[in-house]
């Protein structure tokens, strides 16, 4: 079983980071149980848009980019195409990439607190994820986050059902949607946080690299289904775990930890130090290296030795690092990472359902009329609250 586990773990992985735990504990702590709908949502909606990228590299047996150009005919409307996906997967991979190591500051921050070296906190980091991707491989990558997801999910999983939550108040919160006043940023967050734009780019690429032409469909769409279903019960566990703990505001890791106080007690931090930690230093490598795989597409590279495939993810690492310098609280960043990445799904989505109906590219297995209903529906969701949130954002200013 474990042999069959594929790229579907790396998604779950890189989208349960510092993102998705901050964000469902502020949407826990802010709404109760009032956004489990929201979370549910970004899950199906994850699950659908990853199944189309899974199947679309496996058939193509390339990335999602040379699939677009091969398309495109019109040399201008090509170019202009390709620069939009490679300016918003950069832009958006270096704001997310801020926010995992952010995440991974936190912990940090959580044991040694803040002292006058907390400064080169996140460049560590950055050596650290550098470290691993220069001289990690695929194969260890996949052991260790389907170690670290396995037992965060679990911890996680544990507090929720500890807290004794209401199961009326959740089927409530899940299945009767509803916007409370002020969270709107909080919903596109939530969305932001689990259907990764990047994540669509990484997924057709390292399921042509896992399978190659010898996988099945059928493989490649129940490791989708069940990693990121996986994902999904953690982010609503952590939400619920949120709900129930005594705090108004999450401003720092001790606010974070009380979630998990359930279980841990007086360690709730610890382990919050050592989870955010990890989600940050693993979710940190995949961003850089899905801007990679884009990249690498896009010009048509030798693959992930070249040296401008590595430049790229180095690239992402330093901006990452970089934002971080400013006087800018972790928290803030990773919520604004959230918020970047619901904005620019929709553009993602639309390019991802426009080739999933390509006859020449899928053969018999292009979007039945139910997989293109739900795509529409995605896309017609993420703009809506992409337009509301932007809307929100200049009342804010």
């Amino acid at each position: 079983m474990l042999k069959k586990i594929g790229p579907g773990i790396l998604v779950a992985a890189a989208f349960v980071g510092p993102g998705t735990i901050t964000v469902c504990t502020i949407a826990g702590v802010g709404f109760g149980f009032a956004l489990i709908w929201a979370v549910l949502v970004s899950i199906l909606a994850t699950i659908i848009l990853q199944e189309m990228a899974g199947r679309i590299g496996f058939l193509a047996q390339t990335g999602l980019v040379d699939v677009v150009k091969g398309q495109l005919r019109n040399i201008w409307l090509r170019n202009s195409v390709i620069g939009v996906v490679l300016a918003a997967i950069l832009v958006g991979n270096a704001a997310y990439e801020a926010g995992n190591i952010g995440g991974a500051t936190l912990g940090l921050e959580g044991v040694f607190g803040n002292t006058p070296f907390s400064f080169f906190y996140p460049l560590l980091i950055g050596l650290l994820a550098f470290a691993i991707l220069w001289w990690g491989n695929y194969k260890s990558l996949e052991r260790i986050f389907i170690a670290l997801v396995g037992l965060m999910g679990l911890c996680f999983i544990i507090s929720a059902i500890i807290t004794k939550p209401s199961i009326f108040e959740i089927l409530k919160g899940a299945f009767v949607p509803t916007l409370p006043q002020d969270s709107i940023l909080t919903v596109m967050a939530l969305v932001g946080t689990t259907v990764v734009p990047y994540n669509l780019f990484l997924h057709a690429a390292l399921v042509k690299e896992k399978w190659g032409a010898s996988g099945n469909l059928s493989t490649i769409r129940w490791d989708t289904i069940v990693s990121i279903a996986i994902g999904g019960a953690v982010s609503i566990a952590i939400l619920i775990t949120a709900s129930a703990s005594q705090i108004d505001n999450v401003t720092n890791i001790m606010d974070l930890a009380k979630g998990v106080e359930p279980l841990f007690g007086k360690m709730a931090v610890y382990f919050m130090v050592i989870g955010l930690f990890c989600a940050g230093v693993t979710s940190a490598m995949t961003a850089p290296l899905a801007a990679a795989y884009v990249a690498n597409s896009c010009f048509g590279w030798r693959g992930t030795k070249d040296i401008r495939f590595r430049m790229v993810w180095i690239a992402i690492l330093f901006l990452g690092v970089l934002f971080l310098s400013f006087d800018i609280k972790p928290i803030q960043i990773i919520q604004f990472a959230q918020v970047a990445n619901g904005i620019l799904l929709p553009v993602m989505a639309i390019l991802l359902l426009w080739i999933a109906n390509k006859k020449n590219v899928m053969g018999a297995h292009s979007n039945s009329l139910v997989q293109n209903l739900l795509g529409v529906i995605i896309i017609g969701f993420t703009i809506f609250l992409g337009v509301k949130s932007i809307l929100k954002v200049f009342e804010l200013l």
